[in-house]
Parts: C-alpha cells; structure tokens; sequence
C-alpha cells in the first residue's frame, strides 16, 4: 500500500511517498521512508507523530492505512499561547 511521510522545517520540507505491506504501523512506515538521511535530527522513536494532523498516542503500535500521511511534529520552541501574547504587546 502507498503512504506518504511528511516532515517540514522552515527552511526545508519534504513528503516521501512509501511502500509499505499491509498491517504496518506508522513508527515502521517513518523507518522504512528513509527520511532520516534528509533529516539526520529526527529520531524516529522520540519524535511525535500524527495522521493528517491528528496525534499518534502509539506510533509503535498505530496501524496505517492505504494513503494515510505520517506526519513528523518538531518540538515547540514557545507554548502558542505566549507566542500570541507576545505579538499583542508588540502592538500596543
């Protein structure tokens, strides 16, 4: 089945389509896309996933399906809330 691997920074971004057989999870799916040779930052069991924007709990354990797109999430360099606040007293 075909499935796509997606990982963006903002200087770079990349989707990897895949083929994978039935029954593989998206932890699986993100080693077997090779994206780590484009992004050597990315440990694949650490980093959080999703699938069209809807967070993995189990990446480890979540099964894909047919056109399914993993997503890779980087950390958040500052909580959105602060960010937000931030660009308000700039403002004013």
């Amino acid at each position: 089945m075909q499935v796509e691997v997606a990982y963006a920074r903002p200087d770079k971004q990349l989707i990897l389509k895949v083929t994978v057989p039935e029954g593989t999870t998206a932890l699986e799916a993100v080693k077997a896309s090779g994206i780590t040779g484009v992004f050597p930052e990315i440990n694949p069991d650490e980093i959080d996933m999703g699938i069209f924007g809807k967070v993995i709990k189990k990446p480890e354990s979540h099964t894909i399906h047919e056109g399914d797109r993993v997503e890779l999430y980087r950390p958040l360099i500052i909580d959105p809330k602060q960010a937000r606040l931030n660009r308000a007293k700039k403002k004013a």
